[in-house]
């Protein structure tokens, strides 16, 4: 009889302990959008500025004029974010988080330049940039909350660590112009289309939400929160990751073409490929020394070419929702 009274009573300690464990952990799957609060100026493309312009060429002179210009500002804190995270509560008002957040942002244009012809609307030359980020990051946060039994209010705030991220800009450019070619004249039209991908230095960010809770069973919850996230990031590299270069050569009076050069990813130089980033450029940067029509010529076109680190914030302001499993 006393080794059942035993055997009873820790059965009966052991679904305590178990139920006390179960109410510890939780698991959480959220979804929001965020929007930019301190947008800053894009950092350049290549050579370009990040300058919305307006030229005008006149084609007896050669001269190009610009017509207007204004400087494009912004931020890539902007998009959706979707996430899970694990949580354990250390009493009934503090918890500690760790989450896992995917994040896309929304499309910015980064460089734009068309060019018309003096007097007409005719387009010659146009080149636009557009870029957005991707990124996975892990998310550690300590939450507060009063635990009530109904909607249940609470802090919570802590670092961003990125793992992983990307910053792609996609690049279209297109430009007429005549050239000579043997003592004739010949209508010649490029086309560039191109896709490259900066990769970022490692960095910490920091994250805070002010949310409310609601029980809808006794084990599953639904919330809702608004969170603010600091995470400024500096570039490391840059690698081409997709290149289209056609030159067209068109007879003036029939426009049929004469002659058509292309050039594709493999037939760019290691210094047009890819690109390491400095704090600052010196004599001993790789650096570009001269330019024929699309391609650049550096002082070691065999190495990565070396050009100035740009800044950009993926953080910004924004609400998610979702749903909370008490294990």
């Amino acid at each position: 009889m006393k080794r059942e009274t035993l055997l009873s009573l820790a059965l009966i300690c052991g679904c305590i302990l178990t139920t006390h464990a179960q109410q510890k952990f939780y698991l959480k799957a959220s979804g929001g959008y965020f929007f930019s609060v301190f947008p800053g100026q894009f950092p350049k493309v290549g050579s370009y500025e990040p300058h919305d312009e307006r030229k005008e060429y006149n084609a007896q002179t050669g001269a190009t004029t610009t017509i207007s210009e204004k400087i494009l500002t912004g931020s890539y804190g902007a998009g959706g974010r979707g996430g899970l995270s694990f949580g354990w509560n250390i009493n009934h008002f503090i918890a500690v988080e760790g989450a896992f957040n995917y994040y896309r942002s929304k499309e910015n244009l980064m460089t734009r330049e068309i060019t018309t012809l003096a007097g007409s609307n005719q387009v010659v030359g146009k080149i636009e940039a557009n870029g957005y980020v991707k990124a996975v990051d892990f998310a550690p946060s300590v939450v507060f909350n009063p635990n009530f039994e109904k909607v249940n209010p609470y802090v919570r705030f802590g670092m961003v660590i990125p793992l992983w991220g990307r910053l792609n800009i996609a690049t279209e450019a297109s430009r007429s112009g005549t050239t000579v070619v043997g003592g004739q004249t010949l209508l010649s039209q490029t086309e560039i289309s191109r896709e490259e991908s900066v990769h970022p230095n490692v960095t910490i960010g920091f994250q805070g939400a002010l949310g409310v809770l609601y029980p809808v069973t006794k084990r599953l919850d639904i919330f809702l929160e608004t969170e603010y996230r600091n995470v400024p990031v500096r570039s490391k590299k840059k690698e081409v990751t997709a290149y289209d270069e056609s030159i067209t050569l068109r007879n003036p009076a029939t426009g049929a073409a004469v002659a058509t050069q292309t050039r594709g990813l493999n037939d760019l130089s290691e210094a047009e490929r890819y690109t390491e980033y400095q704090t600052t450029l010196n004599q001993q940067s790789n650096t570009p020394v001269s330019q024929e029509g699309a391609t650049v010529k550096y002082k070691d076109d065999n190495k990565p070419s070396n050009d100035l680190k740009s800044y950009i914030n993926i953080g910004g302001l924004g609400a998610n929702a979702g749903l909370r499993w008490r294990l």
